[in-house]
């Protein structure tokens, strides 16, 4: 048996006893302990051997309500089979193209079976329409429960965790009973995780690493306390992330940066300085996509009124690739940025450190990023150029990983892929460099834009775009547009409520196109004003900036015909 099934049993017979996970908040909470989580995964488990399920078998799961998607995870793997959580349908999603893509995952992953939860029960009929067989959440609960469980290896696949790119050239990351083990030790080692003491918040959704290995996988398996609700609860009452902190006294959560931005304005509307009490967090995990320091600001600043330490914020390095975490910065330090000279990254790839107080000098140009720490036990990290050298500190290239938590391949529509070199390496595409053993990152190779020989980051440009009166706060791209070209040049989409009212959107254009100036001393070729909910992103809630430049192509041209030449820099 795999040490990670291993673990998991000894947990449920052991302080999964005491220990276990609320569902339900804020309407219904209930307490179900990982003990009878495993009890319920023995009677699934039992039910979808019983019908057909074999070893090694590829599972998908259609669900929201973790009661339900938990220990049917569970389940699963005591079947010995492999989890792949399907994307979900949307309210603008064109069901008809769901399916046809869900049918391409289906084939990809090799899986024959759909188990479906509410609340999309609904599409029973779409599934039945396209000839996928499907299993009720709701009718798995009443079988004799699995006596022996099914034994696989260390390289037997768990999780097959689709990618967050676009679902029309799908890709799942494989991710072996030994890759999880070995990233589920080294974050609760790193992270000083107390199995009697920590008690766990999290909304982070179960189709998503974060939400399924981080705040589901990780507490089931050691038995830490979890506190666990939807994106939807979270996203239709943002305060009740903190509400749940303060009734549980929790002391771990986790977020990308957009959530933390939110919850920092929401805090700062309270008017009772008691109604809330942060004082237990420890932990509030920032990963998932670029640090934003005036986010993180915000959210510490309203956070201090409630006695929130902003030592807890905890920047993070993570991909599905490497299971889910590569690196955790020094825990109770916050968030500790680099700073570095603009020019000398823009044009020479090197990171050389500046006074932060240079930042406020308008003859200087200063980035600054955030120190995400050193890797994890068991993983590996290197900086390469573009042939492959190894480089320095404080040289920029391109992030490869090596080590135990690395995944060994993709499943693609075209056959596996291994994503290994010879040497065991994982070539990540982020771009990056350390410092002091610490990992830095600075954006993704493929978004680089490159103007006159300068790298121009697109998070310093959309940084700059969302700080404009109007713009929708994380609703930002940088576009790229005639990329790898002597005419290679950018224009920024933003979205805003104020998108309709021409002069409105006249006045934003105007203030992104300064903002940007300012920052990267470059002027965007367009400006695209959008109303809200129009820019493409994953399933997971990033801005997809390729994605953006190909469906708003038109748009941008169009917009980039009527601007005025850009000025020469």
């Amino acid at each position: 048996m795999s040490r990670f099934m291993d673990k998991l049993l000894d947990t449920a017979h052991g302080v999964g006893q005491r220990h276990g996970v609320v569902t339900g908040e804020p309407a219904e909470p209930v307490h179900t302990t990982w003990a009878d989580v495993h009890r319920k995964a023995r009677r699934i488990a039992g039910d979808l051997i019983a019908n057909g399920l074999g070893k090694h078998d590829a599972v998908a799961i259609l669900a929201a309500e973790p009661a339900a998607i938990g220990p049917a995870v569970q389940a699963v793997w005591l079947a010995g089979g492999s989890v792949t959580m399907l994307h979900q349908p949307t309210p603008r999603t064109d069901i008809a193209v769901w399916a046809e893509d869900t049918v391409r995952v289906l084939s990809m992953i090799g899986s024959k079976l759909v188990l479906l939860g509410a609340p999309f029960e609904p599409l029973a009929p779409v599934l039945d329409q396209h000839g996928i067989g499907y299993r009720l959440l709701a009718d798995l609960d009443g079988g004799a429960p699995l006596t022996e469980i099914v034994q696989v290896g260390e390289d037997a696949p768990a999780l097959l965790q689709l990618t967050s790119g676009s679902t029309a050239e799908p890709k799942a990351v494989k991710i072996t009973h030994g890759n999880l083990i070995s990233n589920i030790t080294a974050m609760v080692e790193v992270a000083k995780l107390d199995v009697e003491n920590d008690i766990l918040v999290s909304w982070l959704p179960m189709f998503h690493d974060m939400g399924m290995v981080g705040f589901y996988t990780v507490p089931m398996v050691v038995g830490v306390r979890l506190i666990k609700v939807t994106p939807v609860d979270f996203l239709s009452a943002p305060l009740l992330w903190a509400q749940l902190i303060t009734k549980y006294k929790a002391t771990v959560t986790a977020a990308p940066n957009f959530a933390y931005a939110l919850l920092g304005r929401r805090l700062s509307g309270v008017d009772d300085d008691a109604a809330y009490d942060l004082s237990t967090l420890r932990i509030a995990l920032n990963g998932a996509e670029p640090i934003d320091e005036k986010a993180v600001r915000s959210f510490t600043e309203a956070g201090a009124r409630f006695g929130m330490p902003p030592e807890c914020v905890f920047p993070a390095y993570g991909m599905a690739e490497a299971t889910l975490a590569v690196s955790f910065a020094p825990l109770f330090t916050g968030l500790t940025l680099d700073y570095i000279d603009a020019d000398a990254l823009e044009a020479e790839g090197r990171a050389v450190p500046v006074d932060p107080a240079d930042a406020d000098r308008p003859e200087r140009t200063v980035r600054s990023f955030a120190r995400l720490g050193a890797p994890l036990p068991g993983i590996e990290a290197e900086i390469v150029d573009q042939q492959g050298n190894r480089l320095g500190e404080r040289e920029v290239g391109e992030i490869r990983l090596r080590g135990t938590s690395v995944t060994p391949g993709y499943l693609t529509v075209d056959g596996p892929v291994p994503t290994q070199d010879e040497n065991g390496w994982l070539a990540t595409g982020d771009l990056g460099y350390t410092v002091d053993g610490e990992i830095v990152i600075c954006g993704r190779r493929k978004d680089v834009i490159i103007l006159a020989g300068r790298n121009i980051y697109p998070t310093d440009v959309e940084r700059a775009a969302t700080s404009v009166e109007g713009v929708r706060a994380g609703n930002a791209v940088a576009v790229r547009l005639d990329a790898g070209s002597r005419r290679e040049r950018f224009a920024v989409v933003v979205e805003s409520k104020l998108a309709g009212d021409a002069d409105a959107e006249k006045v934003v254009r105007k203030e992104v196109g300064a903002r940007v100036f300012e920052a990267v001393n470059a002027r965007p070729a367009a400006v695209l004003v959008l109303p809200p909910g129009t820019l493409p992103k994953t399933p997971s809630g990033k801005l997809r900036r390729a994605a953006a430049g190909e469906q708003l192509a038109a748009s941008i041209r169009g917009r980039e015909e009527e601007t005025s030449p850009p000025l020469r820099n």
